[in-house]
């Protein structure tokens, strides 16, 4: 936000320096990020009037005018300003003036004699148009000093604003926070209603609901359409950095930067009527007032005139029905439009128009009917016309109602860690416009409607923290209140899991939680996936359904920079849409490719495979003691044969495998690669430990081979194995696995090593052979396993 240090001054009297201003903005978090001295030390400049301009003798570029300055014989003065002319109103540094660093004196240019010079806003110091003599208006009163005259010295002043201070789009909002901070008062706003002149209305009617639940309208007629925009209006939209471009044009960003309110002025006679708000129509079409011809879908919000489309709501009006140099009748139209249907919509055009940065923030719904009344007013004084009734349409159950807000004294304190005291507080909420009331034990306060970001008690806290002042606040160390609290057993560590991969070459990888939905798409995870209102790109436009695409894509960064052998795992959420509303999901993934170990002289050279990746899993499931099941699925995205849903008991929690061809073709990746991606939560989960002591006799081993078809996995047979072999059966180990000469088609063989044990006794021979003998009835009933012979 830029705008004219007199101008906010002119709404706020304060006795602050330019620099006590602009440290006090700082520190109220209004952060000035550039401050520019305007018409500093111009005496001996006063407004001057071109009487004659001849050609110099001597130059072809130069003219030698006669110039009247006030002083009764007009002075001679050689110029070289493409727009020098007899009659031209403009500025005249006389001689002994100091103008930056040259000091004017008299001189001969090419032999003419020349005292003073005509000068242009830039070597002033109030515009950067170098372009030719600032040109004035034709009844500026000559001999007066131009700072007089322009209302000078002044500074441009742009803040750096948080996206929740929409409220500070205004000069008039910044006001009441210099106010609250300076112990002023913020001057009434002259905005009485304007009593109509003659009865010309334009119809207006709402069909987008809460999209645009307020539009006031105004028809405003026989105009001068030779008005020119006054001086100290087009300088002072000059110094917040809007070049003038006519006056019913500014006089709506007039209004704009003053109050915050986007306007639009309409030529009424190019309009039909009546004129509405609804959801444009996929395939319509509007040329801009920029000339850019734009398409338009359900997504935007549409002007109508009888149906017909002339402007984007929040956005831009359409070159069909702009006012222009012959306009004497106009409609006058501010409106209330809800951030959401604005937020985005300017992004996909191209566009960034002040108005959409305003309506994308939020802007007050009361502003629009005391916008219309105000630019009645200035228009009426400054180029006539006869103003009809107002015309609103309002959708009041539509229309965001503050709601009261308790302040507690004892959370204010406790917050703060300093006390405020009653008086303090309430004057600075009431300078900032809030309604406060005391109640027991602190306050109600109700904040104005142009306040969006005022919602808990928090924010109020916030409020009187930046006005009191956080210099004022204490540094106080904390005083040891805060509890301590342990760890659950029933639980793994993210840390441990976090140096677990650590341990195993793997680095940790930070992504965005939102992706190009185009990658998504390629992945086949687009379900679900929740899309941004206002992404920070197109490439970034939708949250993430899987951890995956993000971190191969950092893969393939690294792979296509010759890191050959790359292992990267990330621990985030994920995001998906659901009946109840958006749902997130903690998640851990790991992607690796290249060889299985790093290069080195004892250990052959070989690729990586799933079951390298496999021990990485089952590495980081020890720590929780979870035994995980790995049954054959092929999503999508995965290579068929060489991909495994991830269980943990009866429940899915995640995926295991290698990427399918195609997909990594598509990414660009040339080299095999591995992955896997489980829910967080899942994973950590673990019994709580109990201690047992260790028994003191002697164990037993039975080593048993059986033959069993090859869509049994070892994950079946152990779980089998241990349930039938009771309390005595402590551990059930693969050590070998088999297929060949002795073993039939679609078979396999599994040796698996039992070990008994008990605590209180030494096992005997017919122990064993009983359990063991339950394990193979158990094998043979549930999988027909055989024993191997």
């Amino acid at each position: 936000m830029k705008f004219s240090e007199n101008w906010l001054r002119q709404h706020v009297k304060t006795s602050a320096s330019r620099e006590e201003l602009a440290a006090t903005l700082t520190a109220i978090g209004l952060e000035v990020e550039e401050l520019t001295p305007l018409g500093e030390g111009l005496d001996g400049v006063v407004v001057a009037r071109i009487v004659s301009a001849e050609k110099h003798p001597q130059a072809d570029k130069l003219q030698v005018c006669a110039v009247d300055a006030g002083l009764g014989a007009p002075l001679q003065i050689v110029c070289g300003a493409p727009n020098a002319r007899a009659g031209l109103v403009a500025p005249l540094a006389t001689v002994g003036a100091r103008i930056g660093e040259l000091t004017i004196k008299a001189a001969k240019l090419r032999g003419v004699e020349s005292n003073g010079m005509l000068c242009s806003a830039k070597e002033l110091g109030i515009d950067a148009d170098a372009s030719g003599l600032l040109e004035l208006p034709d009844d500026a009163p000559v001999g007066t000093p131009l700072a007089e005259y322009l209302g000078l010295p002044d500074a441009s002043i742009e803040l750096k604003l948080t996206p929740n201070r929409a409220d500070c789009f205004g000069v008039r909002g910044i006001a009441f926070d210099v106010a609250a901070a300076t112990g002023s008062t913020v001057e009434p706003l002259d905005a009485e209603a304007v009593a109509p002149v003659i009865e010309a209305t334009v119809a207006v009617e709402l069909h987008a609901e809460g999209d645009a639940p307020r539009f006031v309208g105004r028809v405003i007629e026989g105009i001068d359409p030779q008005a020119k925009t006054p001086l100290w209006m087009a300088q002072r939209l000059l110094r917040s950095g809007v070049r003038p471009v006519s006056f019913l044009v500014d006089v709506t960003q007039y209004l704009m930067l003053e109050l915050g309110q986007p306007m639009h002025a309409y030529d009424r006679d190019l309009l039909k009527g009546p004129i509405g708000v609804r959801r444009a129509r996929a395939g319509e079409q509007l040329v801009l007032l920029n000339g850019d011809s734009v398409v338009l879908d359900s997504q935007f919000l549409a002007i109508t005139d009888s149906d017909r489309v002339i402007g984007l709501a929040g956005l831009m009006g359409g070159n069909d029905t702009k006012v222009g140099a012959q306009t004497r009748n106009v409609f006058l139209e501010a409106a209330h439009f809800a951030p959401a249907a604005i937020i985005g919509r300017s992004r996909r055009l191209g566009l960034h128009t002040d108005a959409a940065h305003r309506f994308e923030r939020g802007v007050d719904p009361e502003l629009p009917r005391i916008a219309i009344e105000y630019a009645t007013r200035l228009i009426r004084e400054i180029a006539g016309g006869s103003p009809g009734p107002v015309v609103e349409a309002v959708l009041p159950h539509y229309l965001p109602a503050p709601k009261a807000i308790t302040l507690r004294r004892a959370r204010l304190v406790r917050v703060l860690g300093t006390t405020v005291c009653d008086a303090e507080v309430e004057r600075i909420l009431s300078s900032l416009g809030l309604a406060v009331e005391a109640v027991d034990g602190g306050w109600s306060i109700t904040p104005p409607t142009r306040r969006f970001d005022l919602v808990i008690e928090e924010d109020l806290i916030e409020e009187v923290a930046r006005i009191h002042g956080y210099d004022a606040i204490p540094v106080t160390l904390p005083g040891g209140a805060t509890r301590l609290v342990n760890p659950g057993e029933t639980r793994a560590s993210e840390f441990d899991l976090r140096r677990q991969l650590v341990a195993r070459d793997y680095l940790e990888a930070i992504n965005f939680s939102f992706v190009d939905a185009g990658l998504l798409e390629a992945w086949s995870l687009a379900d679900g996936s929740i899309p941004l209102a206002n992404p920070l790109s197109a490439e970034l436009g939708v949250m993430r359904t899987s951890l995956l695409p993000g971190l191969v894509a950092a893969l393939a960064r690294n792979t296509s920079r010759q890191q050959a052998r790359a292992r990267l795992f990330e621990l985030g959420r994920t995001f998906a849409a659901s009946a109840g509303g958006p749902q997130e999901t903690r998640r851990i993934a790991a992607v690796a490719c290249g060889d299985a170990a790093s290069e080195q002289w004892g250990v052959a050279s070989r690729k990586l495979d799933l079951f390298d990746l496999k021990g990485d899993l089952d590495s980081l499931a020890a720590l929780s003691n979870a035994q995980l099941e790995y049954r054959p699925a092929a999503p999508p995205f995965a290579h068929p044969g060489r991909s495994a849903d991830v269980f943990r008991g009866d429940v899915r929690i995640g995926w295991i495998g290698q990427l399918h061809p195609r997909l990594q073709e598509a990414l660009g990746i040339e080299t095999g690669v591995h992955a896997f991606e489980l829910d967080l939560d899942a994973l950590l989960e673990r019994p709580l430990p109990r201690a047992r002591l260790l028994s003191r006799f002697p164990s037993v081993r039975r080593d048993l081979a059986f033959v069993v078809a090859d869509a049994v996995s070892w994950a079946q047979l152990r779980e089998t194995a241990s349930r039938a072999g009771g309390d005595l059966l402590r551990e059930v180990d693969l050590f070998d696995r088999y297929v060949g000469k002795g073993v039939g088609d679609g078979c396999k063989s599994l040796a698996m090593r039992l070990i008994f044990q008990d605590d209180s006794r030494t096992l005997t021979e017919q122990d064993v052979d009983s359990a063991v003998a339950g394990v193979v009835a158990a094998l043979d009933e549930r999988h027909g396993a055989t024993i191997r012979r």
